[in-house]
């Protein structure tokens, strides 16, 4: 493979012309779109709008006449066929920190006598600590049992309220079978939520078809809704009624603008929503949806799998002997749409490699993590994002003193 093979794929790349929707910076290779994707043209245009005419000409009356009220369910509407819902199934509101404590409340509502909440050792914090936050808040009658990803399929007995999981797993890129997963819980009568933030808009899911219970998912990542985007959550129908979930805010209450003084939850999944919608910010995800729409899923998979595989590969026959390990799954179909390779010295080699236009990201304990996304990354991405690795490499670049200073964020 050489660097004008990359550029024939280019060249026959259905997917290619989406690229020129996004407004990309001039010498960078963007390689962090699955944490935090970049600024869709149409994105700005459209926050620019809300700003000059719906907010500044229309005022509160755009609440009605620009639809703000219906953002939620809007918003939430067009990411459903994304994940394989019903638009009656998905409203967009809060982040995904506080939807999963909705959805997780509801759950184990739902599951009586039922005390464990099973999850991935492995998962993202921030759903363990909010489990761990639910369970001291209903009194510690629950226990979170966490196990490694091999060993979660032996770990569901009877005593499971809710399997808790990740689809793709942040640090790896590890997928799970969501459909063998949760039939398997179901067998057990257990519920599932799916924390679908690293797959969604990147690797096909569908709820409807592993007969899931509740997901959760950000705005912000694949979905490319800007920094703080709102995120979404996924009831399925058969459990919307039979629970008010614990934030009983004004917006989802049956009759919000009646301004009664008991709370009644709202039909279906719109009492899932809680307070006044961002609209700038749910505004620009919108947008941002809209465009991710503009390709077929199976389409943006395939492309997906060809660019990490050719990533994976030139890293291989380039870079050999140079400390790299790959710790992402080689098989493609139980990999999601990153490609994370570990490095005794992970930290430094990212920020060396961002010195240099290539802008991936990095978890602990050593892993240079890059996001693989197809509506706007090249295959000769994977080539020139190679060759800085190789030079970089090369030259212990990563060794400089300015690259081991460790930043608030990583």
């Amino acid at each position: 493979m050489t660097r004008e093979d990359c550029q024939r794929l280019d060249a026959a790349d259905r997917l290619a012309p989406l690229r020129a929707k996004f407004d990309l910076p001039p010498g960078v290779i963007y390689m962090d779109g699955n944490s935090l994707g970049p600024l869709p043209r149409a994105v700005k245009e459209r926050v620019d709008h809300v700003i000059a005419h719906e907010w500044r000409e229309g005022l509160i009356r755009s609440w009605n006449a620009a639809r703000w009220i219906e953002l939620p369910q809007r918003v939430g509407a067009a990411i459903a066929p994304i994940i394989g819902a019903a638009a009656h199934e998905v409203v967009a509101a809060d982040s995904t920190s506080v939807n999963l404590f909705k959805v997780l409340s509801a759950a184990l509502a739902l599951q009586p006598g039922r005390t464990a909440i099973l999850s991935e050792e492995d998962n993202f914090p921030t759903d363990l600590y909010i489990a761990e936050g639910l369970i001291a808040q209903l009194g510690a009658m629950h226990r979170l049992r966490l196990v490694g990803a091999d060993a979660i399929a032996g770990a569901i007995g009877a005593d499971t309220a809710v399997l808790m999981l990740t689809h793709v797993n942040y640090r790896t890129g590890a997928m799970h079978d969501m459909a063998a997963l949760t039939r398997l819980a179901h067998e057990h009568g257990a519920l599932v939520v799916w924390d679908l933030s690293h797959s969604a808009g990147a690797v096909p899911v569908d709820l409807h078809a592993a007969d899931a219970d509740f997901a959760v998912g950000c705005g912000y990542k694949f979905l490319n809704g800007g920094p703080g985007a709102p995120a979404y959550l996924y009831v399925a129908k058969r459990h919307q009624e039979r629970f008010s979930q614990p934030l009983s805010g004004w917006l989802g209450h049956a009759a919000p603008f009646a301004f009664e003084g008991r709370y009644r939850p709202g039909a279906g999944v719109s009492r899932y929503i809680c307070g006044t919608p961002a609209v700038l910010a749910m505004s620009a995800l919108e947008e941002a949806v809209l465009l991710m729409r503009e390709a077929e899923m199976r389409a943006v998979r395939a492309k997906s799998v060809a660019l990490a595989d050719l990533f994976i590969r030139l890293i291989e026959e380039r870079c050999s002997g140079q400390g790299l390990r790959l710790v992402s799954p080689r098989d493609a179909a139980k990999r999601g749409s990153q490609v994370s390779i570990a490095h005794v010295e992970g930290y430094a080699l990212m920020q060396a490699l961002i010195a240099r236009g290539v802008i991936g990201d990095f978890r602990p304990p050593d892993i240079a993590r890059f996001g693989i996304t197809p509506l706007y990354q090249r295959y000769v991405d994977m080539w020139d994002a190679v060759d800085i690795l190789r030079d970089v490499l090369a030259g212990r670049a990563w060794d400089r003193p300015e690259f081991k200073r460790r930043a608030a964020v990583v």
